[in-house]
Formats: C-alpha cells, sequence, structure tokens
C-alpha cells in the first residue's frame, strides 16, 4: 500500500473534509492501525539530561502505532535525537535536523524522518531526526484517532483567516535544545557548527518557523525548510536564515491560503525560495507516487548547493543526484 493511500486512507477514516482525498468515501480497504514494540534507534541521544523541563510530571507513556505499515509515535515526553551520518570522506559538513510532522498528536516517522534522514546522509548531509514532545493523547488507538480527527478536522474547515492556532511550546523547546545539541557536538560529528539547518513537515514546519522567529540567535538554525508549512505572514528576524518552502496547491490544510510567509521573507530582504506544485495534498513526505512534489528533495539539496552549504574543506560540493 503507498504511502499516498496510507494519508489518503488517515484522512477519510477521520472523516476530514476539506482534504485531497475528500471525494473518497471512506477508508479504503485494508486501513488498519495497531500498536507496535518502539523500533530500535541506534545512537539516539537524549536532549536533556534526566527528565526534559516542563515534562516531569508528566504521566502518558510513549506509544508506537503502525498505521497502514506507516510508523508514527506519540505521547512522547521523553525527546531525543537520531543521528544519520553520512560515509567518511563523503560528509560536505553540512547538518540537518529533520522535525517530522503529526498534528502535534503524533510523529510521522517513516514519512517524514528516517527516510528523509537517509536520504541526506546518503548525499553526504549529516542528518538528525528530532522526535520531539507531542499532545497527550489517549492511550486506546481509538481515542487516540478520535482526537486526531478532531484536530486535523478542524484545520481543513476552518476559512482563511480562522486558521486554529495550534502550537507546542515544547516542541519549540526541543527544536531549539537539538540546534544546541548539534553545534556543541559537532565536531564528534563532523559537522560545521555554522552549517545546521532546521527541516519541517508540516506541525514540525510549524515548530521550525517557531524557532526560526525566536529571539534566540544561539539557538536559530543557519537554514530553513519548511516542508507544506503555514502560509500565515510573519515578521522575520531582521537577520532571518534562507527559507526554503514547499507545497502542494492541493493541500487540504494549507493550500489555497497564499503565500504570506515567502512574501515576508521576500520583503525583508531576506533569502526564500517557494515550489508550489500542483498535486501532492498535505503530507506527500518521501514515500508518495511520482507526482512532481516528490522532487522537493532534489530541489532542497540543490538549494542547499547554490547557496554553498554543501562546499565541504575537503573540496567541492557533490554533484547534485
Amino acid at each position: 500500500m503507498t504511502i499516498k493511500s496510507f494519508y489518503c486512507g488517515l484522512l477519510a477514516a477521520l472523516a476530514v473534509a476539506g482534504s485531497a482525498c475528500a471525494q473518497q468515501p471512506g477508508p479504503p480497504p485494508g486501513f488498519y492501525i495497531k500498536s507496535i514494540a518502539p523500533p530500535p534507534a541506534p545512537g539516539a541521544v537524549a536532549l536533556y539530561p534526566g527528565l526534559a523541563p516542563g515534562s516531569e510530571t508528566a504521566p502518558q507513556v510513549e506509544q508506537w502505532n503502525d498505521i497502514m505499515g506507516q510508523k508514527a509515535v506519540r505521547n512522547v515526553t521523553r525527546p531525543t535525537l537520531t543521528p544519520y551520518l553520512p560515509k567518511p570522506g563523503a560528509a560536505t559538513g553540512a547538518a540537518v535536523i529533520v522535525a517530522p510532522g503529526g498534528a502535534y498528536l503524533m510523529l510521522s516517522m517513516d514519512n517524514e524522518g528516517e527516510p528523509v534522514a537517509r536520504w541526506l546522509a546518503d548525499h553526504g548531509v549529516a542528518a538528525f531526526v528530532l522526535k520531539y514532545r507531542t499532545d497527550p493523547t489517549p492511550a486506546d488507538d481509538k481515542g487516540f484517532m478520535d482526537a486526531l480527527g478532531e484536530r486535523f478536522g478542524a484545520a481543513a474547515r476552518a476559512s482563511a483567516d480562522k486558521r486554529p492556532a495550534i502550537t507546542q511550546p515544547l516542541a519549540v523547546a526541543d527544536a531549539q535544545q537539538a540546534l544546541r545539541v548539534v553545534r556543541a557536538q559537532a565536531e564528534s560529528w563532523g559537522v560545521d557548527p555554522r552549517r545546521v539547518g532546521l527541516l519541517g513537515f508540516s506541525a514540525g514546519a510549524m515548530t521550525a518557523l517557531e524557532v526560526t522567529l525566536k529571539d534566540d540567535p544561539s539557538a536559530r538554525p543557519d537554514f530553513v525548510g519548511s516542508i507544506y508549512g503555514p502560509m500565515t505572514a510573519v515578521v522575520p528576524p531582521a537577520k532571518g536564515p534562507p527559507l526554503f518552502v514547499a507545497l502542494a496547491a492541493d493541500d487540504g490544510i494549507f493550500g489555497g491560503l497564499g503565500a504570506g510567509v515567502v512574501e515576508a521573507w521576500s520583503a525583508a530582504k531576506l533569502p526564500v525560495e517557494f515550489h508550489l506544485y500542483e498535486k501532492g495534498g498535505h503530507g506527500f513526505g518521501m514515500l508518495g507516487p511520482r507526482d512532481t512534489s516528490q522532487h522537493w528533495i532534489d530541489e532542497f539539496y540543490w538549494w542547499m548547493q547554490a547557496r554553498g552549504l554543501l562546499q565541504s574543506s575537503a573540496g567541492p560540493a557533490p554533484k547534485a543526484p
């Protein structure tokens, strides 16, 4: 089953109107969700020594689900960073922290996590999957699906000027801490601490933008990628980092809402690149069918290359794939 049917099936199962899958009357044959054991995460690093600040008394227990063959994690209270490093001799010195999405109720680890990191590592970029803290959800799968449906549905049905303000301050704090951790351990990971980016998907993109807008240069990314994230206009920081934005026109959550964040970056004379794809819906990630939206990662890589972010001390940057 393709990732496209995974997202269509998930949104249909949640009865979310306004998505690119709205014409589908219900979950496709074979739709399922089940609990699974946590998968191995070799090399995962805890973001904080001991309990994460703000989650010391959190009662929820981390849970992993298989949703139509795709792994997702929820009820995260102990955030981690899992490195995926290039082979010796292939590293460019650039690093990207990958923040999966999931409406702050889960993290889509297959579609927006590990495959993204492995692709980047295979192309000379040190990648780190961020498992950031999420909002609590019911322990039973039905209760979780109900909560997910309520949140996705509210976002999809809201008018452009009344989009619900969804945020998760602990996730923002985790992304800031992840930037500090990567820079602090840059030498051991073969990373240039001045070339550490933050790449987010959906809620992960919201997190990446919030981190970028914070008045904390020590925990600000050197470059940012927003993949099907919010398009609302913002006030960029005076020395804001280069921004890469990718969105599908048929995105049922953020499509058709203009390009406010892109225009704001441009008006502030800050570097910005925007790719609007015809198809892809919300959540096209890494594993979908070969719509043009599936080339976003190639274009993100070429953008990094064009900006000189892949120039290693050992020689010229790798050729584009």
